[in-house]
Order: structure tokens, then sequence, then C-alpha cells
């Protein structure tokens, strides 16, 4: 299967903080060498992106009491898109974005 962004996805726009952030946390667990341990635990999560993001936007209210009520609904939308997941391990496990969610992907 290939990774193909929907034409609904949330694009890699400087507005989005996301990707940069991504990749910041990818090269820490790189540091912590979890990267491998991470990306098996995404594999295992990504049917569950949307559940996330519901338990997100329901959670914003008492969320935005420590972090900016955008930042919680932009990652909700990250992890709504049918790809989210795989674009967000992508970004932490620093893969071409055409190769997320390929079969044979090592992680």
């Amino acid at each position: 299967m290939e990774y193909k962004p929907s034409p609904n996805s949330i694009p890699d726009a400087l507005g989005d903080p996301w990707p940069e952030r991504f990749t910041r946390w990818g090269e820490r667990l790189r540091a912590a060498r979890l990267d491998h341990l991470v990306g098996a635990l995404l594999d295992i999560a990504e049917p569950l992106g949307p559940l996330g993001a519901q338990l997100l936007w329901v959670a914003q209210p008492t969320l935005g009491l420590f972090v900016a009520h955008t930042e919680i609904d932009s990652l909700a939308r990250w992890l709504d898109e049918p790809d989210g997941v795989a674009r967000l391990r992508a970004h932490l496990l620093e893969l071409d974005v055409e190769q997320a969610g390929s079969p044979g992907t090592d992680l």
C-alpha cells in the first residue's frame, strides 16, 4: 500500500507547527534509540487515529488550560485524516512521504 495524501489532507504549510515538531521529536527518539519501538507502536495504533482525534476534541476544553486550542485542534485534524498516523510516522522516523505506509518499509 503506497502512501497517497487524500485531497482533504492538511498540507505541511507554514501555519502547521506539527511537521517540524514531529521531526524534532523523531531526532530525540533516535538519540534515545526508541525510534523502532515507536514505529512499531504507531503501526499498531494507526487504526485508532480517528478515535484519538475524537478524544482530543472532547478533552479540548480542559486541555486548553495548558495548550492553545488551535494546537489541539490541529493535532486532532492530523490524527483524524485517513493518512494522518502514516504522516506522523513518516515525520518521526524521517521516511520519504511516498514510502510511509508501504509494505516492507524497514523501521
